[in-house]
């Protein structure tokens, strides 16, 4: 080990032996949060880097920067081929999705028109707004009754330039309407009514501070969520990150960064049918950080704080439920550069995650409108990795990572929710949806990312996400799969006339629950009949793949053609029990820019 090593984890030792007792003076505080603190995030964010002439200014470019592997951005807009939510919108460059309009047509009666207009209103400000709306007939011909969906989006920001810093407000609202369509222990009429509308209205606001001088950056995060069963839901949380960087040591080529992070959180849910559950949160966070820096290596110490009130009840409880509880996770991390093209890294952190009823219809918009919200509490998670860049066209990390998780959050199917022989049902009575269960347990981790540029046209990436869990209670960990990859593909052509993308997803058989449901005799009424449920605890859903391919030419600066094809493997696979998606699909529209 080098000298400058050995001074970082002198340097390391010192702080960690005092910090916990003393206060810090001129630190820069930030908020690292993780929204996904079972185990260290084992999917990445789809991210972009919007290109903006003079921004940064000088002041803030000169901190050193400090670079790490991150995904390019998306290659296509193609989600897995579910019915309900899917977004055929690829995105290839920024400069492309700048005053637009575009229409589409495709077998399954697929309709997409979607838009967007921007402009500057001074040199300093600029202001644009977007429209997206997509909709599907669905599957006539494998079920009897409607499976058709719809979702819409309209939306707009601001975002001004100052003297000082980057302001930006972004407001969105979301409607989708879709179908409980996935029965598969009952045959009820076609003309059964099985819908399920959810709209949701999202403001953000970012400051971000030219230099890391103490004042970093601020946000707020709104979300305001209703469904058709009167579910209400709001979400708000601001956040204040403080910093003072590229502070010089006595060490000879020593620097430190200190951070602090502060943030606030609250979340209200509340659901009219069934139990009733009600919960309400809030959350105070903070979290300090020192790092120091030798060359491209870095030893990194903190920890975070959490101060979480929760307030909750339903009908099978007579008094309200109330709790206050402080936490604290560790947070560490050391990172050894040997060249620029290995970086070998190890650390510890864990968090507290706010699941709300928004968050999990992301992950499964089937849940019955009645959910028990619990945070998910991450005691510690060890990582360690590899990590790279080779002569710039290949980028790589790889890392594995074992924690322990308190209230991992699982997916569990339902029953009927009531025992009258009778096809009459509420459009979540037909064993049909889902419900959030919770687990303590154990989770170990392997994540693979690959990003290779062979040339300059050409985009390639892959991502194999491998997660294990051993639970207290449960046998299996409900509705999540073992494996999960992406493959994808970007490439240009003619000039930049013609854009072709690949989007490939690869997903490993899901452990689940279902129910046969039977006809008996009802025990209390004589000549009459109940139906019911048998629960079967170690059914499946199998694992599948997906291959979407996208191409759009331009024609004229003006005037471009694109095609769409979905799910082509041809496999009707389901994402969750009795849901089974659409076939291979072809769309295909007209795009003007403007």
């Amino acid at each position: 080990m080098n000298r400058n090593i050995q001074k970082i984890f002198l340097l390391g030792l010192l702080v960690s032996s005092t910090a916990v007792f003393s206060q810090i003076q001129e630190e820069r505080l930030i908020l690292n949060k993780k929204r996904e603190p079972e185990v260290k995030k084992i999917e990445k964010k789809k991210t972009s880097v919007e290109t903006i002439k003079n921004y940064p200014p000088e002041e803030k470019s000169a901190v050193p920067v400090e670079y790490e592997i991150t995904n390019v951005p998306a290659v296509s807009d193609f989600k897995t081929s579910t019915i309900q939510g899917e977004d055929l919108s690829p995105k290839f460059d920024s400069e492309l999705q700048k005053n637009y309009f575009r229409l589409g047509y495709g077998n399954y009666g697929k309709f997409l028109a979607d838009g967007n207009i921007s402009g500057n209103l001074q040199n300093q400000m600029e202001v644009g707004a977007n429209v997206h709306y997509i909709s599907t007939e669905g599957l006539k011909k494998e079920y009897p009754w409607s499976s058709k969906q719809s979702s819409a989006a309209l939306g707009g920001f601001l975002t001004s330039y100052g003297e000082s810093g980057k302001f930006n407000l972004n407001a969105e609202y979301n409607l989708i309407d879709y179908n409980y369509y996935g029965i598969y222990a009952l045959q009820p009429a076609a003309d059964v009514d099985l819908s399920q509308k959810t709209n949701q209205f999202t403001v953000d606001g970012y400051y971000d501070f030219y230099t890391n001088n103490i004042l970093n950056d601020a946000r707020v995060k709104s979300s305001f969520l209703g469904d058709k069963f009167d579910a209400k839901e709001s979400n708000v949380s601001a956040m204040l990150n403080l910093s003072k960087h590229a502070v010089q040591l006595p060490a000879n080529g020593i620097t430190m960064n200190a951070d602090l992070g502060l943030g606030i959180e609250t979340l209200n849910s509340e659901f009219a049918i069934l139990n009733k559950n009600y919960s309400n949160y809030f959350n105070a966070d903070i979290a300090p950080k020192v790092t120091f820096f030798s060359g491209n290596s870095y030893v990194m110490l903190g920890s975070s704080f959490s101060f979480l009130n929760s307030k909750n009840k339903n009908l099978l409880t007579t008094d309200e439920v109330k709790s206050n509880k402080a936490y604290w996770f560790p947070k560490a991390e050391i990172l050894y550069a040997a060249t620029e093209e290995f970086k070998f890294y190890a650390g510890v952190d864990g968090g507290l995650k706010m699941n709300s009823y928004a968050s999990m219809l992301q992950e499964n918009p089937y849940l019955v409108s009645d959910q028990v919200i619990k945070p998910t509490e991450t005691k510690y998670n060890i990582y360690f990795g590899l990590k790279g860049d080779l002569n710039q066209n290949l980028k790589f990390d790889v890392n594995a990572g074992f924690g322990k998780v308190k209230n991992i959050l699982l997916y569990e199917a339902n029953g009927l929710f009531d025992n009258n022989a009778t096809l009459n049902r509420s459009a979540y009575n037909f064993a049909n949806t889902f419900s959030a269960v919770y687990d303590n347990g154990n989770v170990s981790t392997i994540t693979g990312n690959l990003q290779y540029y062979p040339l300059a046209n050409l985009t390639l990436e892959a991502e194999l996400n491998f997660a294990s869990y051993r639970l207290e209670n449960l046998e299996k960990a409900y509705n999540r799969p073992m494996v999960k990859g992406t493959l994808g593909a970007k490439y240009t052509m003619l000039d930049k006339k013609l854009h072709l993308g690949f989007k490939g997803f690869l997903m490993s058989e899901k452990p689940t629950n279902s129910f046969q449901i039977v006809e008996t005799p009802n025990p209390n009424v004589s000549n009459s009949t109940i139906y019911q449920n048998v629960e079967n605890r170690n059914d499946s859903v199998a694992g599948h793949a997906d291959f979407n391919l996208s191409a759009e030419y331009k024609v004229h600066k003006n005037f471009s053609i694109f095609a769409l094809g979905n799910n082509l493997m041809t496999q009707k696979y389901e994402t969750f029990k009795g849901y089974k998606v659409l076939g291979p699909q072809i769309l295909g529209g007209v795009k003007i820019s403007f």
